[in-house]
């Protein structure tokens, strides 16, 4: 069990529920990954006038958290104001905070994102941030009360990978006490596992699971690849050497040298 935000849970890979082939697909690949936590955007499900009800059906029944999303905002007075239309429909002050700032990239817009943030904590809101790897907007988004921080692996739906692993990794030496999720770019089990050894929390990732040909199955690899990747972590990895270095020693060996028969 590990806290995200204040919540016990057992997986650390929490799904996004966009590009699925159908709802029962979802479903098999959210139970299929033993995922707690799915996304959300606020502008596909809409519960107030019965959008979006099969997804409700699925929350229902696989009994997980909604974690909604500010997808599309481009700016921090959008993102509030979706933010506070999910806190009402949704019925929940946890809120995936994306503000978007460039088009080709879908990289996030550092200045409004901390703007956005800073007024959503003051206001109750847990604010999950969709950040780059950049130390200093962590920083910010941290002075100004988040407790979790999103950076991207690569760009949304890329499926690259980390394409930044030294700076990943500096985020995550430098704020030790932050619960860090990679979200965006994963596009294979490896991906994730590389994450986890780092030391992050969790994964966040949905078109690697959703576009596969079999959904379910990716899924399990997934969180097969997270849970792996998270123990050798915990166990202590073997630092890189810059030479080699024999694994059976030479001396004390048990086989007698230089013997005439």
């Amino acid at each position: 069990m590990w806290k995200l935000a204040d919540i016990e849970v057992k997986s650390r890979l929490i799904l996004g529920t966009a590009q699925y082939s159908s709802p029962e697909i979802l479903c098999q690949s959210i139970v299929s990954a033993g995922a707690e936590v799915v996304t959300a955007s606020l502008r596909r499900q809409h519960p107030s006038t019965q959008g979006g009800q099969s997804f409700w059906d699925i929350v229902k029944r696989c009994q997980v958290r909604i974690l909604p999303n500010t997808a599309h905002c481009r700016s921090a007075k959008e993102a509030i104001l979706t933010a506070h239309l999910a806190r009402e429909l949704f019925q929940t002050n946890w809120i995936k905070l994306e503000v978007i700032g460039d088009e080709a990239s879908l990289a996030p817009d550092p200045f409004e994102l901390v703007e956005a943030a800073r007024t959503l904590c003051r206001e109750g809101f847990e604010v999950f941030p969709y950040t780059t790897e950049d130390v200093v907007t962590a920083e910010r988004l941290l002075h100004a009360g988040c407790r979790i921080l999103m950076p991207w692996a690569s760009p949304i739906g890329t499926g690259q990978g980390l394409i930044r692993p030294e700076s990943l990794s500096q985020l995550r030496s430098r704020f030790p006490q932050a619960t860090l999720i990679v979200d965006a770019g994963i596009g294979r089990p490896s991906h994730a596992a590389q994450a986890m050894e780092m030391g992050f929390d969790a994964v966040l990732l949905n078109s690697a699971v959703a576009l596969a040909s079999n959904s379910a199955q990716m899924a399990l690899a997934f969180a097969q690849s997270i849970e792996s990747g998270r123990r050798a972590f915990e166990a202590g990895l073997m630092p890189k050497r810059s030479c080699a270095m024999a694994s059976t020693p030479i001396d004390g060996h048990p086989f007698a040298t230089g013997m005439s028969s």
